[in-house]
């Protein structure tokens, strides 16, 4: 801190204290152009100030003052945050001095790092002071944009000063400052004392962040540009975005036709990310779903990585539009995200695909969009859907073929357990009556058996339970035939080889109707039409098993096998007639709401 007597004198700056102010040190210097700059304190408000000292040559004239007055009287009217404000004007012995708000804040001469979204929101706030002052009326030319003259303070607040060489309207305000400025940061029309217009500025400022990005010292501005005054840009960062080079580009453009018009323009096309680009990286190009059940919702995850440090991935995902999708602008129709719109490095998305609203057994195509502040700033998915199968009757197989092996298999154990029962007198009806009896006995029981079998199986179809059943009330009909039939009592060996028998050939019977039903459950078909095929397909193999193996024409055994035949027939006639019908219902009834492929 300097006194305000002789040891102010003694350390080589002024002593103002009897214009109310105290040097404190000396900020900056230009012997050449006739400015000091000091930082102050005003000795009533105890504010520190800036004081730039105006030092007229010996062979000055005085009427210049007038000019410098009007000077000073521009930068009064000047109210902008950027702007440090004017504070007032007052004459010294060799001179006079302007004072203005003092900033906490570093010049960009000195050496300094800055972050790329740093760098990015220095340059948007230079550019909102320049337009402040291109919009000024007479606008106004600063000449001199360059690092020294923009202060930054920790916060990122940035401040232009130095309004020594602007130019007001057509006219001049600083002395001599036909060409004055600072080379390497002139933009060619000035060095030339050609025409400067709002767009001159920009030159300066451009060139000011290309030396932050390069690190290179404002003296060394140079080694950017050849001799036609083009920069090279192959000395920026390698993952500097394209966008911010063709931008640098155009404001640095030593054309002044070729450069934005003015900085509000420069401001409009600033990009809108960060000076480097995130990188995307998608593991896969491709996402196959395939629905098992109609209204089924499906999910997908795709997760997003971004390998490049300082930058932060931005985006929202979009499904491109197709001609059979719903116009909805808000959301799809039946594609979401969770979540639509991402920030952050490693990101997670879920897609839902709602199946309830397509068509069955439909293969549906879209393309999602990833619209993001990366590098490649759309990435194209391609989506394939499959819709599950018509919710009506619709197996994957036909029924001849389980048909006819469950045919042949009852037919056959039948055939082969009855011509092993014992010969009787089919003349006397007690007995017959009483081995039918048995053989029912046993049937049933090796029916039980085969439930259980098939129980033990964990079978997804309710074969297994329908087989016990019926085994169970085959044994509960025993009593009540017993009481009704005329029964003679048989030998115990007799009794043991019919119920033996019954019980393997029912337990052969039930366990290949059980898989049958279940064969047919896992296939598609509606359950009645599963039980109802196989139930009168195995009695009709049982009742052609016990024609062929007892030799017997039974009229009521041959009505019932012509029955069964006709009701596997039938069953087997509707099925395609049902599906038929039951498609066209669909089509007519469902699916003119639904969305079409």
């Amino acid at each position: 801190m300097t006194s305000l007597t002789g040891s102010s004198l003694t350390s080589g700056l002024p002593n103002f204290s009897r214009y109310g102010f105290r040097i404190e040190s000396e900020l900056g210097v230009n012997r050449a152009g006739g400015r000091v700059t000091y930082l102050a304190t005003h000795l009533k408000t105890k504010q520190r100030v800036v004081i730039k000292q105006f030092q007229f040559a010996k062979s000055s004239d005085w009427a210049g003052y007038d000019a410098l007055l009007q000077e000073g009287q521009v930068l009064k009217s000047l109210k902008h945050p950027g702007i440090p404000r004017y504070l007032g004007v007052f004459k010294s012995d060799d001179g006079f001095c302007m004072v203005q708000e003092y900033k906490r804040a570093k010049s960009l001469a000195e050496p300094r790092s800055f972050s790329p979204d740093a760098i990015r929101q220095i340059a948007i706030s230079c550019l909102e002071i320049l337009t402040y002052l291109q919009t000024r009326i007479p606008p106004i030319i600063h000449r001199d944009f360059k690092p020294a003259n923009i202060l930054v303070s920790d916060d990122l607040q940035v401040y232009l000063v130095d309004f020594g060489f602007a130019r007001i309207g057509d006219g001049e305000v600083g002395m001599s400052s036909v060409v004055k400025g600072t080379l390497g940061f002139m933009p060619p029309e000035q060095i030339f004392n050609r025409q400067l217009t709002e767009a001159s500025d920009l030159y300066g400022l451009g060139m000011t962040l290309i030396c932050l990005l390069t690190n290179t010292p404002a003296h060394q501005v140079g080694k950017l540009v050849d001799v036609t005054y083009q920069v090279d840009f192959n000395q920026l960062k390698a993952d500097l975005s394209c966008q911010w080079i063709a931008w640098l580009a155009k404001m640095v453009e030593p054309r002044l036709g070729e450069r934005f018009a003015n900085a509000s323009v420069a401001l409009e096309n600033i990009p809108d990310h960060g000076l480097r680009q995130p990188q995307i990286t998608l593991k896969q190009s491709t996402i196959e779903l395939n629905a098992n059940h109609r209204g089924e919702l499906l999910t997908a995850a795709i997760t997003l990585n971004n390998a490049v440090p300082e930058t932060h991935l931005a985006g929202r995902w979009q499904v491109a539009p197709h001609s059979s999708d719903p116009n909805n602008t808000n959301h799809h129709s039946w594609i979401q995200f969770s979540p639509t719109d991402f920030h952050g490095n490693d990101i997670t998305t879920q897609i839902q695909i709602d199946t309830g609203k397509l068509m069955a057994g439909q293969t549906y195509q879209r393309t999602l969009l990833l619209k993001s502040n990366a590098q490649q700033s759309v990435y194209a998915l391609n989506l394939n859907v499959q819709t599950a199968p018509m919710p009506l009757l619709t197996p994957k197989g036909t029924a001849y073929p389980l048909l006819m092996v469950l045919l042949v298999a009852c037919w056959s154990t039948v055939w082969i357990v009855s011509s092993l029962a014992p010969e009787y007198d089919a003349s006397i009806p007690g007995v017959s009556n009483g081995l039918s009896v048995l053989a029912i006995f046993g049937t049933s029981l090796g029916l039980q058996i085969a439930g259980w079998l098939l129980h033990e199986a964990r079978l997804k179809s309710p074969a297994a339970r329908l087989i016990t059943v019926i085994g169970a009330v085959g044994v509960a009909l025993i009593a009540p035939l017993c009481l009704v039939l005329d029964i003679t009592p048989t030998d115990g060996i007799t009794t043991a080889i019919i119920v033996g028998l019954g019980a393997i050939g029912g337990s052969i019977v039930g366990a290949t109707n059980g898989l049958t039903i279940d064969r047919f459950w896992q296939q598609g078909f509606q359950p009645k039409f599963a039980i109802g095929l196989s139930l009168l397909t195995g009695l009709l193999g049982t009742g052609l098993g016990l024609i062929k193996g007892l030799t017997i024409s039974n009229p009521w055994m041959t009505f019932g096998v012509i029955a069964n035949g006709i009701g596997i027939g039938t069953m087997l006639t509707y099925l395609p007639i049902r599906r038929a019908q039951a498609i066209a219902l669909y089509r007519r009834n469902v699916e003119r709401s639904l969305i079409r492929p």
